[in-house]
């Protein structure tokens, strides 16, 4: 039998409203993985839609379990780097990678610091800068359109792109960050939505586009980041797991609306598990 690929993950902890780590964990270890786990932060909730939430910083608390961890010679198989709460974490997150990837580790990097044209409310202004430097590490990088805007220091524009619009602005975060590239939120002049990839090794551009599902759909990108993973470490190509995470998160997506809750407290994947297990190969 092979070994178990191990995964970790760096993100916070939201305790309601399904996205970081409490998708994360769920997600990666359905697809087979060891997943391991380091909070950056701990929330009451998620800071999209919620007001008067607890917020505790972990950032010193992540630098003494990396000491412990130098001690057990900790490798992982993959490294998912997703939302970070200042530029403290995310040199802390430089030091994980440092420290616990081989040759073969594969580190994706969800840039989790915006959204619909705004930065993050617990974010500082300057916090795009800081996470540039930890671009740099990735293999993959997964930006929503507001981050790509950010990271590449345009004015975020509201509103559908051309396929060579978009096709550029993977190609300058590809330049920028030196990894393969995954845009989310992607909206084409014919009215659809998806994403976009840009295979840095091969060149190769791709846009897939779904219907697009009306409404604000808290977690959805941590969804497709958990399933565009578990895609490419189940030796998908790039462009399949992309189409894979698109599906998936719109099957997930169609769930929520057709349940009718709260949107606040993230999309219903839990129940979506077999399909991604199907998608995946791993049951018929």
């Amino acid at each position: 039998m092979l070994s178990q690929i191990k995964v970790l993950t760096i993100q916070d902890i939201s305790c309601t409203g399904r996205c970081s780590i409490t998708v994360a964990l769920p997600m990666l270890s359905a697809c087979g993985f060891n997943t391991s786990v380091i909070p950056t932060s701990l929330l009451s909730t998620h800071t999209g839609g919620f007001d008067g939430y607890f917020h505790r910083d972990l950032t010193g608390d992540m630098e003494q379990i990396l000491a412990h961890w130098k001690t057990l010679d900790l490798k992982f198989d993959a490294i998912y780097i997703g939302f970070l709460a200042n530029e403290g974490q995310v040199d802390n997150a430089i030091k994980f990678i440092e420290a616990l990837k081989t040759p073969n580790t594969m580190v994706f990097v969800d840039p989790a610091m915006a959204d619909e044209g705004e930065l993050y409310s617990l974010l500082e202004p300057d916090f795009p800068d800081a996470m540039r430097k930890l671009l740099k590490y990735a293999d993959l990088i997964c930006p929503n359109m507001t981050e790509a805007y950010m990271l590449l220091g345009d004015n975020y524009e509201e509103g559908a792109l051309s396929d060579k619009e978009i096709k550029n602005m993977a190609y300058k975060l590809a330049l920028l960050s030196e990894a393969d590239v995954v845009i989310t939120g992607v909206e084409t002049d014919d009215g659809a939505i998806g994403a976009a990839c840009y295979n840095r090794g091969s060149r190769k551009f791709k846009i897939y586009t779904s219907k697009k599902v009306e409404g604000v759909y808290y977690g959805a990108g941590d969804v497709f980041m958990c399933a565009l993973i578990g895609g490419m470490l189940h030796v998908m190509t790039l462009e399949q797991s992309m189409k894979l995470a698109c599906d998936f998160v719109v099957d997930c997506i169609e769930r929520s609306k057709a349940e009718g809750t709260d949107y606040r407290y993230g999309v219903d994947f839990e129940r979506g598990i077999p399909l991604l297990l199907h998608l995946l190969g791993i049951t018929k």
